[in-house]
């Protein structure tokens, strides 16, 4: 039997097309189906790398009698989450309410107007755990619907009404110096003063929080020199007395938990990349799906942190972690896909292929010795902790470096040497499933990685992948419509797979991500096609997701279905494993309107940071992303405009001082002088016939440099790359 899903475009979706479900996609059919037959709606929600998933399909889709059971009695409707985000934070809200917690696989039972009336998680096959068995939910919940309907569809308005009446904070001043050291000092009271990071297990790795860290390191290391430079007599820019302890606190914070993640488990110590998250305290074993988002982002924060203190592990994690998103992701349109799955597909002494979590990565001194030789495979061991009695399952063990062996001269050659080799034998094994549809915001996110750590690493290769990935989402996920008045205004798909766009709607996290990789693919490139496009998915937030209150809704004003509007239109401030919309609308639109100059666009942004005031200094793990931008709003617009003819090796030497600024509020722009598409670049001529940097801060500009020194030392810039035969500024 091949269901409905034989047609998706959803690899995970396609994983279930032979189970003998009658699996339906997300759609108005489904409920009306639901309505003609006067039986409820089952819907699940999963997505492909997703360990309990498979392991839910496995027991109860893939099983007849189970099927037979939810063919009778439901209409079984079944979601991607990463292709549907607005589907899956509807009903996730309403599983948290319902049970205190949520995940995947989720499991939620709807009226025909799409109300929940009863959600969970993972449900086994037999009754284990306190939990009942899937088929005798599935009893109950037809036994429920048949004979008190009353009650069911009451329940269902009720949680509805009590998800869509959630109070968000919104509004408000955005944050100050004051709130921004407030929001530092509750990240140091929340660290694991043991193992680093936040929380207890399972730890994840906190991206945007460590891209906040940083940034708060670099605005206050800026401020102190500024103070220190200015005239005795003046008055410092900000209160420094309030906040001058968290600059090193935050920089503290952001390395100890950096340097931990880059020698754990967590990471590929044979490959590059990140896991999504370590199911214990220490980062010893990952959870071993790897997701673009979460690369892109980590790739991109070990490259600033590199940037701000010249720390080798940084630059070093960054090239690794790009040049696994390319090796691995990358797809023959040019995209980057969006996961490699937790489980190997292993063939059994039976001849049934069963997902193994880990297969793939897991060694033991034994397996080492195998790929090495004797004298390798145990020196391998001792350095990467795998040991006789293994750290993670049945005896093997995941790898983790006990130290910095790539900064010890005598024995880098060797590590090198002996990985390269780990490599080779770990690539004759099975390999985990790869979920290729392209997600629109995680591109966007990769681009932005790609292009800076290709910049300021010297790699153009990483740059050129970085325009191809935009070139993609211009090509295939951008769609022009008219708009009012006749206007034309772009839209964007969310997902693509082969070249081909999906149905589904872009949604504001999107129009945020994609817009932020454009920008930063125009201060690399100097490209203005990039800055243009990104302003016209801009425009599209400001007119289609706003709230009216300075905030945001996750879906645009036409694109919120019936179903999920039964519930409520999705608008949530926060972060998850990657930056919320509303926090990516901010980000992009902050950086846009230095830019551009763009008062609307300002606003807009300084609007949507409201909340990062109300929330950061209570909540600072759930606005990581809020608060990284609001960094950038304390202290900027530095607005940095590098006016010079193309291939003049000093305007390519500015540009490079510009683009390693450590200044959170720095934007930049190099291209010819007074240029009408760049408008940072208009009315900026040459200095006595030479390319020239002119530097703006909060709206007051000082005079334009042709001194490559002094402009780096005006952005707290001191890690440069080298620039055709140029030895670049002395790291200091």
């Amino acid at each position: 039997m091949v269901n409905r899903l034989a047609h998706a475009t959803s690899p995970y979706l396609l994983q279930h097309k032979d189970n003998p479900v009658d699996w339906r996609e997300w759609g108005d059919d489904a409920f009306d189906e639901a309505r003609r037959r006067d039986v409820p709606v089952l819907l699940s929600i999963g997505y492909a790398a997703c360990h309990w998933c498979h392991v839910m399909a496995h027991e109860s889709f893939e099983d007849d009698v189970t099927a037979a059971q939810m063919n009778e009695g439901f209409v079984n409707v079944k979601v991607d989450r990463e292709e549907r985000p607005d589907v899956d934070a509807v009903y996730m809200s309403a599983t948290q309410a319902l049970t205190g917690q949520g995940g995947w696989p989720m499991t939620v039972f709807l009226t025909h107007e799409g109300k929940p009336f009863y959600a969970g998680t993972y449900f086994p096959p037999v009754p284990a755990h306190g939990r009942p068995s899937f088929r005798q939910l599935l009893s109950a919940i037809s036994d429920t619907w048949a004979t008190r309907r009353e009650e069911v569809e009451g329940a269902g308005s009720r949680i509805a009404e009590a998800v869509g009446r959630r109070t968000l904070p919104s509004g408000g001043a955005a944050p100050d110096a004051a709130t921004l050291a407030a929001a530092v000092r509750a990240l140091a009271r929340d660290e694991d003063a043991e193992h680093h990071g936040f929380g207890g297990a399972p730890k994840f790795p906190p991206s945007m929080n460590l891209e906040a860290l940083l940034r708060h390191a670099a605005r206050r290391r800026l401020e102190d020199a500024e103070a220190a430079a200015a005239p005795s007599a003046a008055a410092p820019a900000v209160d420094l007395t309030a906040v001058d302890d968290t600059g090193p606190v935050a920089l503290g914070l952001a390395a100890r938990t950096l340097t931990t993640m880059a020698r754990s488990g967590m990471y590929d110590q044979v490959a590059g990349g990140f896991a999504r998250y370590a199911v214990d305290r220490a980062w010893v074993v990952p959870h071993f799906e790897k997701m673009l988002y979460d690369n892109a982002l980590l790739a991109r924060v070990y490259l600033h942190w590199w940037r701000l203190t010249g720390e080798p592990t940084g630059a070093r994690v960054a090239l690794e972690t790009c040049d696994w998103m390319l090796a691995d992701l990358l797809t023959p349109a040019g995209g980057l896909a969006s996961s490699l799955d937790a489980d190997t597909p292993v063939r059994d002494e039976h001849g049934h292929v069963r997902g193994v979590e880990g297969y793939t990565y897991a060694w033991t001194p034994q397996l080492l010795v195998e790929a090495l030789g004797a004298d390798d495979g145990a020196w391998a061991a001792q350095l990467c902790r795998v040991t006789p009695a293994g750290t993670f399952e049945h005896g093997t063990s995941t790898l983790q470096l006990d130290r910095d062996v790539q900064a010890d001269p005598a024995q880098a050659p060797r590590w090198r040497d002996v990985r390269e080799r780990l490599r080779t034998a770990r690539a004759a094994r099975p390999q985990p499933g790869r979920d290729d549809k392209v997600v629109a915001a995680w591109n966007g996110l990769a681009v932005a990685a790609l292009a800076e750590t290709g910049a300021l690493l010297d790699r153009p290769d990483l740059v050129a992948a970085a325009e191809r990935a935009a070139d993609l989402l211009l090509a295939v996920h951008l769609v022009e419509e008219p708009g009012p008045g006749g206007r034309p205004r772009v839209r964007l798909r969310r997902v693509s797979r082969d070249g081909v766009a999906g149905a589904p709607a872009g949604v504001l996290e999107d129009y945020g991500d994609v817009a932020e990789g454009l920008l930063a693919l125009h201060a690399v490139t100097g490209e203005t096609s990039w800055l243009t496009v990104a302003g016209r998915l801009l425009d599209t937030v400001l007119d289609e997701f706003g709230d009216g209150s300075g905030g945001f809704y996750d879906t645009p004003a036409d694109g919120t279905d019936a179903a999920v509007a039964a519930v409520g239109r999705p608008s949530d401030p926060t972060d998850n494993a990657y930056p919320g919309g509303w926090s990516a609308a901010a980000h992009a639109l902050l950086t846009y309107a230095a830019l551009t100059g763009s008062g609307r666009h300002r606003a807009a942004a300084e609007a949507a940071l409201g909340v990062v005031g109300a929330v950061g200094p209570q909540a600072p793990r759930a606005v990581g992303w809020g608060l990284a931008a609001a960094e950038a709003l304390l202290d900027g617009p530095r607005e940095v405009a590098v006016a010079g003819p193309d291939g003049d090796p000093l305007r390519a030497r500015l540009h490079a001082v510009a683009l390693a600024a450590t200044a959170p509020g720095a934007v930049v722009s190099a291209g010819p002088p007074d240029a009408e598409d760049a408008p940072l670049l208009a009315g900026r001529p040459l200095v006595a016939g030479s390319a020239a940097a002119y530097v703006c801060r909060q709206f007051v500009c000082a005079a334009p440099t042709t001194s490559a020194e002094a402009l780096a030392a005006s952005l707290g810039a001191v890690r440069v790359a080298p620039v055709s035969g140029d030895r670049g500024l002395p790291s200091a």
